[in-house]
């Protein structure tokens, strides 16, 4: 099959979308995601050939299933230690990871961190409802302390819940936005702006379920637009999130480190690295 798009003037993000039905509960938020992730790709003209989408294990991570672009579906909490090995063996790929809450911040919490501070050149799409929807309404890492609705919890978490952007942004992201799936149009603007900007761009999403956390449906009347322009140090980041309600939508902090890419430089032909390893 030809990945590259027909030769035109701009590609429609239907470009970027299988025939694959998404099977999502009806009201998921990231339906919208998934529309915002191919308007971007569209936008910028990405070629499907060139471009991979990798994810992990949950409800969002089955996105790579639903675009036309070479996608990967990994296992639990690897999908930017995969996404992190593709770009740096083919700098030339545009890579885009995505993934849900506990995906990115449990099982998957330490790669985030490290995928942070060594700044390689990709984008991570994050869609957090703060509930682990696939296995039924267990709390996430994101999940308020005192959220009682799950027979797990009944009483609560009684812990803090992760903050992913805080956390983003103290550990070396070096593009940080967040978004809200009720607005697919500055969802998409947000994943193009980190697809362009350079090194480690992780774009937050609250993206409710409304099956196992009905009550976000309230994030609606909740988000409220960041009108300044984004942080560009770290310190001037941190200072504003000290401020922060959650639900401040926007590009937030935008760095200026160079991405970290190693060298591909062969170090002998094949036959004299082989030799190495021969008894």
């Amino acid at each position: 099959m030809d990945c590259s798009l027909n030769a035109k003037a701009a590609p429609d993000q239907k470009d970027y979308r299988t025939t694959l039905k998404p099977v999502w509960c009806p009201g998921c938020g990231d339906f919208s995601v998934l529309m915002s992730i191919t308007r971007a790709m569209a936008e910028l003209g990405l070629q499907r050939h060139e471009t991979a989408l990798i994810s992990g294990i949950g409800c969002s991570s089955r996105i790579p299933a639903y675009t036309s672009v070479y996608g990967f579906h990994g296992v639990h909490g690897r999908a930017l230690a995969i996404a992190t090995g593709v770009k740096v063996a083919r700098p030339d790929l545009t890579v885009i990871a995505a993934g849900g809450d506990g995906d990115g911040f449990s099982i998957g919490g330490n790669h985030f961190l490290h995928s942070c501070r060594r700044n390689v050149d990709m984008t991570y799409i994050v869609m957090d409802n703060e509930v682990y929807g696939m296995t039924k309404g267990q709390a996430s890492p994101t999940t308020d302390s005192d959220w009682k609705n799950s027979k797990l919890t009944p009483e609560g978490t009684g812990v803090s819940p992760v903050e992913p952007v805080h956390l983003a942004i103290a550990a070396g992201a070096n593009f940080v936005a967040r978004g809200f799936s009720g607005d697919p149009n500055e969802v998409a603007r947000l994943i193009a702006a980190g697809i362009r900007h350079p090194g480690f761009s992780f774009v937050h999403i609250l993206s409710p379920c409304v099956t196992y956390r009905p009550e976000q449906r309230d994030w609606k009347t909740m988000v409220h637009k960041d009108e300044r322009p984004p942080a560009s140090t770290m310190p001037e980041a941190l200072h504003r999130l000290a401020e922060d309600d959650g639900f401040s939508v926007g590009i937030l902090y935008a760095g200026k480190r160079p991405p970290f890419q190693p060298s591909l430089k062969a170090t002998g032909s094949l036959a004299e690295i082989e030799k190495k390893y021969v008894a």
